[in-house]
């Protein structure tokens, strides 16, 4: 199966929240190139759910049974690619990508990550962070989706209305760069 992109040239992604108590789930991407959230395309003919739980195992080898579905975004998050990344010579051409967002909690904290469930691993480390510290440790591009996605799932993560308190770098970080579009939902 293909991935699906959509006629704007949006790949349809999903992207994984996975927390323990107030943390969140941090891979470094292989040969250190920085580090993000657990993501993925979605197959054509895929449900979103279907998705999460395959790049879920895919990419840090955890079942459905390890954790708890608490939601997801409302909308679709989008970001454009910068020129040099993206692939001219592909069809359909994807200039960016549209990701649904959802939050996962890990129900045992004593739980054993594997990275090497394909033949090319995303991840070779990992770590917990804090809630909001991914929107700093992300690829620039990305930033306005992780900042997007981490806000609006916050009152899911924290149902008491007690999430932390934004860094005094958020705003700095989550300002438009260069040629990268903001995130906007669909």
């Amino acid at each position: 199966m293909s991935d699906v992109i959509d006629s704007d040239g949006f790949r349809a992604n999903v992207g994984i929240v996975l927390m323990h108590d107030a943390q969140v789930f941090l891979g470094r991407r292989t040969g250190g190139r920085g580090w993000q959230f657990p993501q993925g395309g979605v197959r054509a003919g895929e449900a979103l759910e279907q998705a999460l739980f395959r790049e879920l195992e895919e990419e840090i080898g955890l079942g459905k049974e390890a954790v708890q579905l608490l939601g997801q975004t409302e909308r679709w998050l989008r970001y454009r690619l910068p020129a040099r990344y993206v692939r001219r010579n592909q069809q359909p051409l994807c200039i960016g990508q549209k990701q649904r967002w959802f939050l996962l909690r890990l129900k045992e904290p004593a739980v054993a990550f594997d990275f090497e469930r394909t033949a090319q691993p995303e991840f070779d480390q990992w770590r917990w962070a804090s809630y909001w510290e991914p929107v700093k440790e992300v690829i620039y591009f990305k930033r306005p989706v992780y900042a997007r996605a981490l806000t609006d799932l916050a009152t899911l993560a924290f149902p008491r209305g007690r999430s932390p308190p934004l860094p005094e770098w958020w705003d700095k970080l989550t300002a438009p760069r260069g040629r990268a579009a903001p995130a906007t939902a669909e």
